[in-house]
């Protein structure tokens, strides 16, 4: 049993709701694996208190954190300083604490593509994306893809100002190529038919709310790769469908994994054995 000392450095992973979070999990059986002395605790934080909290970490024996919904724009208030791609995509999802100061990273995009690779074989170069969503996780998907190469990305969010914002940025920030959609089924429906990827940005279908969809199930064609963030459940409701119409589904989980190895590395210098992350959650997500 594992018995925390003086020495053990703490990270934290901070967001509200936590409960579906297995990255605790995940994170401490490679710590057991490599016998590092670390621990990776949930904390959950509202809006309110995130600052607070936050602040009493960096006095303690933390090594870092990472941040999730709904707290990755907000978390960029309380650091000294941003890693240039973080800065780029406007959200942190990775924080470490280094001599008394602290730094942002965002670690989702690049675990989203490297996740799209592994599953479908698919690079963003050259391919049309359409995103539901406008989050901290969007962004850092959005602004990926577009450094990656992606012909166009899409974003369609519920409130379309976001959305224009976002699209705007994208195309002054990292290069011409984002365009925004309006939030109704028609135009979701005519950018499907252009798009050859769509992925659920959105928190839409994690648990306990199994049972929603973020877009149309009308957008879903058999030439489609439908990807979704939510990795609990593994076969979220948007999965389900778009493999009984004959689509290729991307599951969250390989995102999880690869974003958090490189959080790992992050927070300790050390590369993450990625092997056992995928071991974990495969037992986990088994139950």
């Amino acid at each position: 049993m594992f018995s925390p000392t003086v020495h053990t450095r703490f990270i934290a992973l901070l967001g509200n709701p936590l409960g579906h979070s297995i990255s605790p999990p995940m994170h401490n059986r490679v710590f057991e694996k490599l016998e590092m002395d670390y621990c990776y605790l949930p904390v959950e934080v509202t809006a309110e208190d995130l600052g607070t909290v936050f602040a009493a970490m960096k006095k303690m024996n933390f090594a870092g954190c990472n941040v999730t919904i709904p707290h990755k724009l907000a978390i960029m208030a309380h650091l000294d300083e941003l890693d240039d791609l973080a800065e780029t995509i406007g959200a942190v999802n990775t924080v470490r604490f280094q001599n008394g100061r602290s730094k942002g990273f965002n670690t989702d995009g690049e675990g989203f593509v490297r996740s799209l690779q592994e599953e479908s074989g698919i690079t963003p170069k050259g391919h049309r994306f359409l995103l539901f969503g406008c989050g901290g996780a969007t962004r850092a998907i959005a602004m990926t893809l577009a450094a990656h190469g992606a012909e166009r990305v899409m974003i369609c969010n519920r409130t379309e100002a976001k959305a224009e914002a976002l699209a705007e940025e994208i195309n002054r920030r990292v290069r011409p190529c984002a365009t925004s959609i309006a939030c109704n089924s028609k135009a979701q429906l005519a950018a499907a038919a252009e798009a050859e990827i769509l992925v659920n940005t959105t928190s839409v279908g994690m648990h306990p709310n199994e049972d929603v969809m973020p877009f149309p199930e009308a957008c879903i064609e058999a030439r489609h790769v439908v990807a979704d963030i939510v990795y609990n459940p593994w076969m979220t409701k948007l999965l389900r469908t778009a493999e009984e119409k004959g689509a290729k589904a991307v599951h969250g989980l390989g995102m999880l994994v690869w974003q958090g190895a490189a959080a790992f590395q992050i927070f300790t210098d050390r590369e993450a054995d990625v092997a056992v992350m995928k071991e974990e959650v495969e037992k986990l997500r088994k139950g």
